[in-house]
């Protein structure tokens, strides 16, 4: 009943979706500041995928895949980059260790992640600020790439934060982008990511890759979670991360939800 409330309040007032959603985040990054919740994505498994990764990062593989399985789409060596909700900062930390832009800066509507993100990253080539998806801080053909990771599904305007991307991204600049959209809705999803700027896209469905990941990392985030004391937030959170048998994890499977993946370029 209280996704049921919460999902039609969204669709009934979209407007008021990412200030939900930024009360969420600021309360996340209150309640869980701990070195091994840097990432709140769903994972991503490939027994093809070969990373090798430091030891102090192999608690967050299947996060990090996630981040890799988009990376290694397109050379970011050099180039100016900025992670469009970039939550507790992990995989913009993760982008300027392993494939060394020249800058990568991460964007969070959440002056609370961002604050974090800022206090636990200190490297010259990664900064986080405080800004809306539709109203970017950069200024017009700035930027070499830009990266959405599981987060579009908290704005309240597709069309306008894709608007800001073509506004932003330098011409030949490429769009990264993954993120969970109900099935019924996919058709209408993916013309809402269309742009006169970005007019050609396919997308990858990699829902089985979301599911396997998020049943790896089930015990490890369970023993986080269930730290908190109250049940229905327990609940809540499990969901939220998508751990096996939960809501979300449910709707994974049954295909209610699915999961994609694409990279496009600006003209």
């Amino acid at each position: 009943m209280f996704y049921k409330v919460i999902f039609f309040l969204v669709n009934l007032f979209p407007n008021i979706k990412k200030y939900c959603w930024k009360l969420w985040y600021n309360f996340i990054s209150n309640k869980f500041k701990d070195d091994y919740f840097k990432f709140m994505n769903y994972g991503y498994y490939n027994e093809e995928l070969v990373l090798a990764l430091d030891k102090s990062d192999e608690l967050e593989r299947y996060p990090i895949q996630l981040y890799h399985h988009l990376c290694i789409q397109v050379e970011l060596k050099d180039k100016v980059i900025v992670e469009v909700g970039s939550g507790r900062g992990g995989g913009a930390h993760f982008i300027a260790r392993y494939h060394k832009p020249k800058v990568i800066t991460g964007v969070d509507l959440s002056p609370n992640a961002v604050s974090l993100s800022n206090k636990s990253y200190n490297l010259d080539n990664l900064n986080f600020l405080v800004g809306d998806s539709a109203k970017l801080p950069f200024e017009n053909n700035s930027v070499d790439v830009i990266l959405n990771v599981e987060s579009s599904h908290c704005y309240p305007s597709i069309p306008d934060f894709i608007s800001e991307v073509c506004r932003v991204l330098k011409p030949g600049g490429h769009f990264l982008y993954c993120d969970l959209v109900i099935d019924s809705n996919l058709d209408d999803h993916l013309n809402k990511l269309k742009n006169n700027n970005l007019p050609h896209f396919d997308y990858i469905d990699i829902t089985e890759n979301i599911i396997i990941a998020s049943e790896l990392m089930t015990n490890d985030r369970n023993n986080i979670i269930d730290k908190v004391g109250s049940g229905f937030l327990r609940k809540v959170l499990k969901s939220f991360a998508s751990v096996k048998g939960s809501k979300i994890y449910k709707s994974f499977v049954d295909r209610h939800y699915r999961y994609i993946s694409l990279v496009t370029q600006k003209k």
